[in-house]
């Protein structure tokens, strides 16, 4: 009898974000396979992909689909997007290894963050309403501003594969993209203040989680 009253898996499957999902992957799985043939659809593909991750949650909140599937989905989607993006970065640009250092960022962070938030019994990686952090509270708490930290990101990135030819130096790029114009340097400072927020963020985020996980552990020890 419980059974037949119990929603079926199928159903969460096919919530309209969860579908928003699927199609950002099969987007992002095109777009890559094109990368180095066509740069300027796989950036246009890969950008309708990162505001197809507003829509979902938009739509998720809409029709009342909120799913702890769609939360993981969405933010396994996010970092392996970007992931790929930052290693393509650091083969077309030296030093490679500052493409890569913010790739072990961007993931250890949110692992941390995400693992924490199940740690501690909270149901969202966004609740962070306890952190004596202003800046990390900001940002989650202010969609426009997490919107605007995360756009900035993802189009300097996307900028810099556009700009990007063979083993070039990433500080070249970046002034000769400065100086062709006030408005151009007024935009990419724009993005740079907006990446650099985002990364830092990432950081306090990381810092975060971790004591949180050393507070469990002490915790334990403490009642055990």
């Amino acid at each position: 009898m419980t059974s037949k009253t119990r929603p079926r898996t199928i159903s969460v499957y096919l919530y309209i974000p969860n579908i928003i999902g699927y199609i950002r992957v099969l987007l992002n799985c095109y777009a890559f396979a094109i990368c180095f043939t066509n740069k300027e659809l796989f950036s246009i593909l890969y950008f309708i992909s990162f505001v197809c991750d507003a829509l979902d949650g938009w739509f998720a909140r809409k029709f009342n689909q909120v799913s702890t599937f769609g939360a993981v989905l969405d933010m396994v989607t996010d970092r392996i997007s970007t992931a790929c993006l930052l290693v393509i970065l650091s083969q077309v640009y030296r030093p490679n290894f500052v493409f890569l250092s913010l790739l072990a960022l961007d993931i250890a962070s949110h692992w941390l963050q995400m693992y924490s938030t199940f740690l501690v019994g909270k149901s969202n990686h966004k609740d962070v309403k306890d952190s004596t952090s202003w800046l990390f509270k900001l940002y989650y708490g202010n969609r426009m501003f997490m919107g605007y930290c995360c756009v900035a990101c993802e189009v300097l990135y996307i900028t810099l594969f556009l700009l990007a030819k063979e083993s070039e130096k990433l500080t070249d790029v970046l002034l000769d993209a400065g100086k062709q114009s006030i408005i151009y340097s007024a935009l990419l400072a724009l993005l740079l203040f907006g990446w650099a927020t985002k990364q830092l963020v990432n950081i306090i985020q990381m810092k975060t989680a971790a004591d949180l996980c050393v507070l469990y552990d002490l915790n334990n020890k403490h009642n055990a």
